[in-house]
């Protein structure tokens, strides 16, 4: 029997996340689009930290999630070592929860630049001028090398060639809500043999 109403109604995963965060939009009084994205370095010890989740694209098996970053940084090389990655986005207002984890690719063109653009001035010459997850003597060396790129790239610099896109395509999501007694609701989808989605109820 499907159970699967309210909240969990729906024959599309990705239909369902991005109904959660127009919600969450409403609710969440900061970054609604958060998410804690883990991944594991080359001795297969774990990290995580809070990215901002910039698209929801695509449904069914072609449907993925968007977040940008510095390839070099520790996440990013990371991220390219293992081609894996796993993340939770989590609602206090709502008292939901998403967990996505799947395989990664570069989001490296046309909509990678179109998001840099979109960026205020000064966050477009910080992705110049950090040299992210690298050692920094002090605030002021950034603040300098954020000024040098300004004279270098003045109003309107290109994506620097070192930052952009990923794209994580799930092989498996699970949506989360708060039930009274701690019964909670959970739902897992996997996708099955023929690259269909399929949901399944799990025990809190």
């Amino acid at each position: 029997m499907n159970d699967r109403t309210g909240i969990f109604a729906g024959d599309d995963p990705f239909d369902i996340a991005r109904a959660w965060l127009v919600e969450a939009e409403m609710s969440e009084p900061n970054d609604p689009n958060a998410i804690a994205l883990a991944t594991v370095d080359a001795d297969g010890m774990p990290d995580v930290r809070m990215v901002l989740l910039k698209d929801i694209d695509g449904q069914g098996a072609d449907g993925s999630f968007v977040f940008y970053t510095n390839y070099d940084s520790a996440k990013g090389r990371q991220i390219a070592a293992s081609g894996t990655a796993a993340f939770v986005m989590h609602w206090k207002s709502l008292r939901r929860q998403i967990r996505v984890r799947g395989t990664i690719t570069r989001e490296d063109g046309p909509q990678a630049d179109a998001y840099y653009a979109s960026r205020g001035l000064q966050s477009r010459l910080g992705a110049w001028a950090s040299r992210q997850s690298q050692p920094l003597s002090s605030r002021s060396v950034l603040m300098a090398e954020v000024a040098k790129v300004g004279l270098a790239h003045g109003t309107n610099p290109p994506r620097p060639p070192f930052w952009g896109g990923f794209r994580l395509h799930p092989v498996q999501l699970e949506f989360w809500a708060d039930g009274a007694f701690r019964l909670h609701d959970r739902f897992v989808w996997s996708k099955d043999a023929s690259g269909t989605w399929q949901a399944h109820r799990l025990s809190p």
